[in-house]
This record gives C-alpha cells, sequence and structure tokens, in this order.
C-alpha cells in the first residue's frame, strides 16, 4: 500500500503576491461586526487575507492599499497601528 500524500492548502500573500503553505503566513480578518483582527488561529469567522511574516510584505500591503481592496473597508489609522503592533509581536 501506498501513503497518500496530505494535500498542503497553499494561501496568497497580498504583500508580495506570492503563493505559499498557510501554516506559513499570518492571517488578518475582517470580522461580521466590520472590525480588523489579526487570527492567530487561523479559523475566525469573516474576511481573511494572508501576509508573509515579513516587514516588507506588511509594508507593501499598505503602501499599495492592500487591505482596503481586500476588505472593501477603509482602513483608519487605528487599526492599522493595532494590526502592527501585533504582527510585529508574531515575528519576535
Amino acid at each position: 500500500m501506498t501513503k497518500k500524500k496530505k494535500k498542503i492548502p497553499l494561501r496568497l500573500c497580498i504583500g508580495c503576491q506570492e503563493k505559499k503553505p498557510k501554516k506559513e503566513l499570518v492571517r488578518i480578518v475582517k470580522t461580521p461586526e466590520n472590525e480588523i483582527k489579526l487570527d492567530s488561529s487561523g479559523k475566525m469567522n469573516g474576511r481573511g487575507v494572508y501576509l508573509c511574516k515579513d516587514e516588507a510584505c506588511f509594508d507593501e500591503a499598505f503602501k499599495k492599499n492592500k487591505f482596503q481592496k481586500s476588505f472593501q473597508k477603509e482602513i483608519k489609522n487605528h487599526d492599522r497601528e493595532e494590526i502592527k503592533k501585533y504582527f510585529f509581536e508574531i515575528l519576535q
């Protein structure tokens, strides 16, 4: 008997536009309550986008308004700073 290879889910980083395994990326979610949050579990309800665990991808996504386009919502400075804070905690 041969073993089946387990399929590894790939996701697109909105910063660098590269497909990578889901576990290597950070998920950011717009919840049904219209809040922007970092999803450490990867299972939160809402619209999610993925980013590499890289500062350059994070900066690129904000520079080109990728979050606003994906979430169809204006990202306020407060949300941006909160996401940035949690994102850089993960990188540590």
